[in-house]
């Protein structure tokens, strides 16, 4: 038997010795790991108790950011930016609107993902891709030549449009219109926080999403600029935005209601620790738009 003991002097020592300030606990890091997750938004806007996305995983397994002479951003900065994706207010407003939990939130591998891969040969660009209807959602982050990330405003679009396809695989007309009031929430959200004066380090939300542009002229600017991207999006799957340009601006219309009302009865956005839906609110207007785009959607597959 081997027994083991340590002076009761060296114990007092120990115990009467400050912790090293360079060598964090697991209890500092937990909560370093909160206070970097809201930094980016500010204190008021960390993820939803029950809408939310429950994990996060970046591409570790490349050494990105590990290699002599390497400029790849690390993967660690993939990480902070799947949790920025993950806290954007705009994003939490599209999530909690839907009461969507998503199992995990990951990066694109942009070196050996097979889809990836695929879609280059055949000349398209995939972006992102929606797994088991949001069991899993990822997003390619890096540019092409792997120096840089995507512009985040870019990102943000992308991960909306995977949402979208928790609700529908093709990209159809009933596909299109949920993302275009999915992208008007979004930038909604961004253009009321600017407008009550949300200040983060000096930037509004809508500067740090890079989106400040499409939202300075309030509700028509914002939907101009979904209805010209619907333009160029759905072009590609031969289709045309006149069919669902009255669904989005209708959600439009809902959305400046609404806040009208909450102005006038003094309510204010809520921080998003709850489970509130920070100002959007479902209602029978949007069931039946989406209703009559799966109408038209079930026409033209009979057509």
């Amino acid at each position: 038997v081997l027994v083991m003991a340590t002076r009761g002097e060296t114990v007092t020592e120990l115990n009467n010795k400050r912790s090293d300030p360079t060598i964090r606990g697991f209890t500092s890091l937990t909560e370093t790991k909160k206070t970097s997750e809201a930094r980016v938004w500010g204190p008021e806007t960390v993820q939803n108790k029950d809408y939310k996305f429950c994990r996060f995983e970046s591409c570790n397994w490349q050494s990105f950011g590990h290699r002599p002479q390497s400029s790849t951003p690390h993967a660690f900065r993939a990480m902070q930016l799947l949790e920025k994706l993950a806290t954007d207010p705009g994003v939490k407003a599209v999530i909690i609107e839907r009461e969507l939990v998503v199992g995990t939130l990951g990066e694109i591998d942009p070196v050996d993902d097979r889809l990836l891969q695929k879609k280059k040969e055949q000349g398209a660009c995939l972006l992102g891709y929606n797994t088991g209807g949001g069991m899993r959602i990822d997003v390619k982050l890096r540019s092409d030549d792997l120096q840089d990330f995507l512009p985040y405003n870019e990102l943000a679009s992308t991960l909306i449009h995977e949402l979208s396809h928790n609700w529908v695989g093709e990209h159809n007309e009933l596909f299109w219109t949920n993302y275009g009031q999915m992208r008007v929430e979004y930038l909604w959200k961004h253009s009321v926080l600017s407008s009550r004066g949300y200040i983060v380090d000096g930037r509004t939300t809508a500067d740090i999403a890079g989106c400040a542009g499409l939202i300075r002229g309030g509700m028509d600017s914002i939907l101009k600029a979904v209805l010209a991207e619907l333009v160029r999006e759905m072009a590609n799957h031969g289709l045309t935005v006149q069919s669902i340009a009255p669904l989005i601006e209708e959600r439009c219309k809902e959305l400046f209601a609404e806040h009208k009302k909450s102005e006038r009865t003094g309510q204010i956005l809520g921080n998003g620790s709850g489970g509130e839906n920070n100002g959007v609110v479902s209602t029978d207007l949007r069931n039946l738009a989406l209703a009559a785009a799966e109408r038209r959607a079930k026409q033209n597959d009979n057509e």
